[in-house]
């Protein structure tokens, strides 16, 4: 069963119907307590970073996700802003971030871009493998839906994943032991999206 975390933000119902369509069992959750035995958990997110932080705080979330991750080893995957929300900070805002993953978040910079750029990135765009993670087939070209303003900095080598052009690189996506994040929408990403929901669901 996969827990989809519900703290007031995110495409809750989207990225439901998406693992209905690969047959993969799913419930929304709204209240923390209830993730206790969650053997895996998604951690969505649109919207500003301080404002998810604060909720995710308020509502009393922080203490157990760490459990889950952090000492439970729970596999999780973090979609657009909820992988922002597992590094250590954004220029978006003042509040902390969860920390899972070594890395910053900075917003788009036209001055480093080799060619104008509107931000916020949205629209469809590639993915370049890394690092081989069995949510993706390596070596085999993958377009996925964007939609942000906001990319993840400063990731160390060993926990880069995927890779996008807009202006310049940015890492798209990161891994680190049962923690997963892409900054892009699998559940707007039609058959792209379905197969790394798919192969998330299939994680041992």
């Amino acid at each position: 069963m996969i827990h989809i975390i519900d703290y007031g933000t995110g495409n809750i119902s989207s990225i439901q119907n998406m693992l209905k369509k690969i047959g993969a069992d799913s419930v929304i959750t709204s209240i923390p307590s209830e993730i206790a035995d969650a053997k895996k958990i998604i951690l969505p997110g649109v919207g500003s970073f301080d404002t998810a932080m604060k909720l995710l705080k308020d509502q009393g979330w922080i203490e157990i996700l760490n459990k889950k991750v952090l000492i439970d080893k729970t596999v999780v995957l973090g979609v657009c802003l909820g992988v922002q929300l597992m590094c250590n900070q954004s220029e978006e805002g003042k509040e902390l971030g969860l920390g899972w993953i070594d890395a910053d978040v900075v917003r788009f910079n036209n001055e480093k871009a080799t060619e104008q750029i509107r931000v916020p990135h949205m629209g469809w765009n590639s993915v370049e493998q890394l690092n081989d993670v069995t949510l993706l087939k390596m070596n085999e070209e993958q377009r996925f839906y964007f939609v942000h303003a906001f990319h993840l900095a400063n990731v160390h080598e060993e926990n880069k994943w995927l890779q996008t052009h807009y202006g310049y690189d940015f890492i798209s996506g990161v891994q680190k032991e049962n923690i997963y994040g892409v900054q892009f929408h699998p559940e707007k990403s039609h058959r792209y999206g379905m197969e790394l929901y798919k192969n998330f669901s299939e994680l041992k």
